[in-house]
């Protein structure tokens, strides 16, 4: 994954005024930690910022006063109305590191005739070095009968890259699509029981 370079400016302000300052500057309030270091505060350019974060786990080359340092994002907090960064948490990496991250699934393909496809889980934890993360993994579930499924176990995983939860773990399930047939029977049903009661019921007024 190619490295975004973004230009940040430490701050010294804090709290919710200081942080609603920056938006209004079309700034994002961030923090850099990681490495046993002091957290750093800082703020960054907030378009560039929104197209960088995009993309998951955007691999991000930050300059702080000319000096640069590659972080991947920890924490995104999003205005939950106009999608905007409002605070972003940054993670320090080096180049080599392997880093525990969750990776977007993306299902393609088109399973077999009448049949329903249940996504379990849309992320997947691996492991792998922070400056080759993927931006997703393709699931394909072409040509695929019911009661097939597909487990942690059988992703094709990028080179150098370890599952980060149980291989046996459900990814996709794949069922028979559901029927008018059932509920079709049950009306039929509940309609030759009504005769009946309204035999029963005429030869009680008879009586």
């Amino acid at each position: 994954m190619p490295e975004v370079k973004l230009t940040a400016e430490t701050r010294t302000e804090f709290g919710k005024g200081a942080a609603r300052r920056i938006r209004r500057a079309d700034k994002v309030p961030a923090v850099l930690y990681g490495h046993g270091a002091e957290p750093v505060h800082i703020t960054l350019p907030g378009h560039e910022t929104l197209l960088a974060l995009r993309v998951a786990n955007a691999l991000l080359s930050i300059d702080i006063d000319g000096k640069s340092q590659l972080a991947l994002p920890k924490q995104v907090q999003r205005d939950p109305i106009k999608g905007l960064i409002e605070h972003v948490d940054l993670l320090l990496v080096r180049r080599g590191e392997k880093v525990t991250v969750d990776i977007p699934l993306h299902v393609e393909g088109e399973a077999g005739p009448d049949t329903l496809v249940v996504v379990e889980n849309s992320t997947i934890s691996i492991e792998a070095e922070a400056t080759h993360l993927p931006q997703q993994i393709v699931v394909s579930i072409e040509g695929l009968q019911a009661g097939s499924q597909i487990l942690a176990k059988d992703l094709d995983l990028p080179e150098g890259s370890v599952l980060g939860v149980e291989p046996d773990q459900l990814i996709v399930n794949i069922t028979n699509a559901p029927t008018q047939a059932e509920p079709e029977t049950a009306d039929e049903e509940a309609g030759a029981e009504a005769p009946a009661d309204a035999e029963a019921e005429g030869s009680s007024e008879e009586s």
